[in-house]
């Protein structure tokens, strides 16, 4: 569920950049103390003859900002001629996409977990209607709440961001699960 865009109120927008621009618009709101994130991953890069594990966004081109409309507006126009960003729209109510902080905390807590184990998935691809509403009640992910499923044979707990994408923990044992 997404929420309602208040102009004063700190909220976390989900932001596209152009050109794959996110680490440039992500050190510009480090810079001035404006939370972020950019869910990464670690990919197996060939470096001359060797093969490194780097961390990249896993989907280029988007930022979660966690800002007020007024504050995110006076970046768009600070960064607008070398990071130009858009929101990405509620196709619903056509208002800027709001992700509630208590679910952007879950996703976070999931995706930044830069884990092998974690899958992302295209917010398509999952129908979250499957699963019971869970919260993980023990384990690195303690406190996560999301909708268990079984993904590649394993027991799952996955976050959605609505219309952006989903995250899926790694295995999730299924006494450190309790129905919310």
């Amino acid at each position: 569920m997404m929420g309602k865009v208040e102009p004063d109120a700190k909220q976390w927008f989900a932001i596209r950049v152009t050109y794959s621009r996110e680490m440039a618009l992500k050190e510009y709101l480090d810079q001035n103390h404006i939370e972020s994130f950019i869910p990464m991953s670690y990919k197996e890069v060939v470096k001359g003859e060797r093969r490194v594990k780097k961390l990249v966004p896993v989907i280029h081109n988007l930022v979660f900002v966690r800002s007020s409309r007024k504050e995110l507006a006076e970046v768009k126009r600070e960064v607008a001629l070398k990071i130009p960003m858009r929101y990405i729209m509620n196709r619903e109510t056509r208002e800027p996409l709001v992700v509630p902080d208590k679910q952007m905390y879950s996703f976070i807590a999931v995706a930044g977990a830069y884990d092998e184990q974690v899958v992302f998935l295209d917010s398509s691809v999952v129908s979250l209607r499957k699963g019971d509403r869970v919260r993980i009640t023990g384990g690195i992910f303690a406190g996560v709440e999301g909708v268990f499923i079984r993904i590649k044979g394993d027991r799952r707990v996955v976050v959605s961001i609505e219309g952006v994408m989903a995250v899926a923990t790694a295995f999730i044992h299924p006494s450190l699960i309790e129905k919310v």
